[in-house]
């Protein structure tokens, strides 16, 4: 039976002055009429408004500004159990939105570096290539969870990953009527297959929501927002940031060209992973409709979107190589953030997860979140 992943998230517990802001403004009933405000008033609700000079200072990657940037976000997706649905344009919220997008996407600019003039093309083919090559000494997430990972260590990283994937591929349908020709039949076509290729139960959201009832988590859409690190949220809020801005339709299209690359390698590894953990064919399935399906995805966005849109609008070559790059910063912060957790024997989530119940913990699993874990009968 399919899990049911759609009811609306509550708002999440701010973690600072922004994120406190947005959610105090939120919970606080309907927006101002904007034909109410003199023309003089800087706009919207006064806690918002004396945020706006506060962003410049604030950490671009931190816990307070994703935070509050991934709640602005989230209005434009399924919204708040209790919040009007007319916040989503409020100016003020808007305004204070821009001033986070702001600080991020400099931050992102300047570790990723700039690329375009005369070598443009050729900075975009060097980025995709790159991704093509694993090292042979790879020691990411995947091959982690595959030769030592726990069981707790992967409902963990589930967990955490369902901030995106409970609406996968939902940020790149916004490009979709930025692009035009060959590059945007070429994308359609993608998310035709990450929308179920119009079968609702093979959607790559239901089947993430499958793959987390059958780890005994909660396959609610925005469970697990509140848990969620920052490094979790910026990789969702870059996507967001992208998809919504016209002006970087180029870097939403390189980052989408990214994680298709770099996801059939290791949904192998994820699909191992969980079977040597003991999972069920319904968390198998989610990693063993990526693998063939994201293989064929990469190329038809290398050579039809990518290529499609710079045939048409090559200045916008810079704008690919920052959403690759910055999909690839992210992600391995990302990593390592986790990484680093499970080795020390700490958890990587804010708060810890509900315990398995029932025979998924007799049959599979002993031990705690992080701590030692060993798998009956599954050879490690």
């Amino acid at each position: 039976m399919r899990a049911r992943a759609d009811r609306a998230p509550v708002l999440p517990a701010p973690r600072g002055p922004l994120s406190r802001a947005v959610t105090d403004a939120l919970a606080s009933g309907r927006p101002p009429d904007p034909l109410d405000a003199p023309l003089d008033d800087p706009p919207g609700p006064a806690g918002i408004a004396g945020r706006v000079a506060e962003v410049r200072s604030c950490d671009p990657y931190g816990e307070d500004l994703q935070l509050a940037l991934h709640t602005c976000y989230e209005l434009h997706y399924q919204g708040f159990a209790g919040v009007d649905p007319d916040w989503e344009w409020d100016t003020g919220l808007l305004r204070l939105r821009g001033a986070m997008e702001a600080v991020f996407l400099a931050a992102l600019r300047r570790d990723v570096g700039r690329a375009g003039g005369a070598d443009a093309a050729r900075d975009v083919h060097g980025a995709l290539e790159e991704l093509l090559v694993e090292p042979v000494d790879a020691r990411g997430v995947s091959h982690h969870l595959l030769d030592e990972g726990t069981r707790g260590q992967m409902r963990e990283y589930a967990a955490l990953r369902s901030v995106y994937h409970l609406k996968e591929a939902d940020p790149h349908a916004w490009v979709i009527p930025r692009l035009r020709g060959r590059a945007k039949a070429a994308l359609v076509a993608v998310e035709f297959d990450e929308f179920g290729g119009g079968r609702p139960e093979m959607t790559h959201q239901g089947l993430y929501a499958d793959l987390l009832d059958d780890l005994g988590l909660d396959p609610s859409y925005g469970a697990y927002v509140d848990a969620a690190p920052a490094v979790m949220l910026a990789t969702v809020n870059m996507m967001s940031l992208f998809g919504l801005h016209r002006s970087l339709r180029a870097a939403l299209v390189g980052h989408f060209a990214a994680a298709e690359i770099t996801t059939a390698p290791s949904a192998r590894r994820m699909a191992r992973a969980l079977e040597r953990l003991g999972a069920g064919p319904r968390a198998l399935l989610f990693h063993t409709e990526h693998i063939e399906a994201d293989a064929v995805h990469e190329q038809v966005l290398r050579h039809e979107v990518i290529g499609g849109l710079l045939e048409s609008e090559p200045g916008l070559a810079g704008d690919v190589v920052l959403g690759v790059r910055a999909t690839g910063l992210l992600e391995d912060r990302l990593g390592g953030h986790l990484l680093e957790c499970w080795r020390a024997g700490r958890p990587a989530l804010r708060r810890p997860l509900a315990p398995e119940t029932g025979d998924a913990v007799t049959d599979a699993v002993t031990g705690a979140s992080g701590g030692a874990q060993t798998v009956a009968g599954v050879a490690r």
